[in-house]
């Protein structure tokens, strides 16, 4: 499959202004990193509805629980780490009151690259999945990126939406994304299947495309919303295929790879689980793609997964 890529990131400011042009309750808060994150072009389409807090991402993130205790819808936009770790404290509080809180969290994974290991957000999924009350959405396309934001809007409570720097396919979406709901990319056979989140796309289209070229007949599995999660999706794949990857920008720790074997770890027989990402280890600073490829996240260590017993 041939395609042009796109960095999500980039789009991320004028899919919020649409919005804001919309509703006008729907504010935006930054800390130092507009810029990079794309919100400036909210700043300047609404100066009066945008918050610099600084480099204070706390604050930033107990500012947005204030608007949305006064009826107001806040999105803190930052790198995903801050959003994640630096506030985890902040937006736990959010998540036992239930705020009308949404965060947007660029940067994911490696996608830092030359900034290191201080700002790669290896352990977002794991930090956000634990959290009651929180959806997690990973968008893979344009279209997601702009449904999930509408999701969010239209889901009262606090929602994560964990948004690539990298480049992502720029497809169309195949069909309209729900939280809750895995979307079937392709389904070809049983000889295996591939399951990925948003960032990782890119990754796991070229190795199912690689496995297709090998004969071998599979599926591809795009976990679009992560928390809640599509458990009887999963399941039903997990019982129908011979092996079972899985494949995402984030430590195999409590991230996709855990969610996945959560879901099938009282069931009579699955598939063997096997997760390409990154080992229990802190990611070093560098070119991405030679940062990705030296943790581990290449079509060749998909297909090692593979063929492994």
């Amino acid at each position: 499959m041939k395609y042009n890529k796109i960095t999500l990131r980039e789009l991320v400011g004028s899919v919020l202004v649409e919005e804001g042009t919309e509703n006008r309750d729907i504010f935006v808060i930054d800390s130092d990193l507009a810029k990079s994150t794309t919100t400036n072009k909210f700043q300047d389409a609404f100066p009066e509805r945008f918050f610099e807090s600084g480099i204070a991402e706390q604050n930033a993130m107990s500012i947005a629980a204030g608007m949305a205790a006064e009826g107001k819808i806040p999105f803190y936009v930052n790198f995903a780490m801050f959003v994640s770790g630096t506030c985890w404290t902040q937006l736990r509080q959010i998540c036992y009151a239930n705020l009308n809180v949404k965060l947007i969290a660029t940067h994911p994974g490696m996608d830092g690259s030359f900034d290191g290991a201080t700002h790669h957000a290896n352990e977002d999924l794991a930090l956000m999945r634990v959290l009651p009350n929180l959806r997690i959405l990973s968008p893979s396309n344009p279209d997601e990126l702009c449904q999930a934001v509408k999701l969010a809007l239209a889901c009262k409570g606090p929602v994560y939406i964990r948004c690539a720097r990298d480049e992502v396919p720029n497809l169309a979406a195949k069909e309209e994304v729900q939280m809750g709901k895995a979307v079937v990319m392709e389904d070809l056979g049983n000889d295996f299947a591939l399951i990925y989140e948003g960032s990782a796309s890119d990754l796991a289209m070229r190795s199912f495309e690689a496995c297709r070229e090998k004969g071998k007949k599979g599926k591809l599995i795009n976990i679009f919303s992560i928390k809640p999660a599509d458990t009887n999706c999963i399941r039903r794949i997990a019982g129908q295929v011979k092996k079972l990857v899985t494949i995402e920008n984030h430590t195999i720790l409590g991230g996709l790879g855990g969610l996945v074997s959560e879901t099938v770890c009282d069931m009579p027989w699955h598939a063997p689980v096997k997760r390409v990402g990154v080992e229990d280890v802190f990611t070093e600073s560098g070119p991405l793609k030679d940062v990705k490829e030296k943790y581990g996240l290449t079509v060749e260590n998909v297909l090692k997964k593979l063929e492994e017993d």
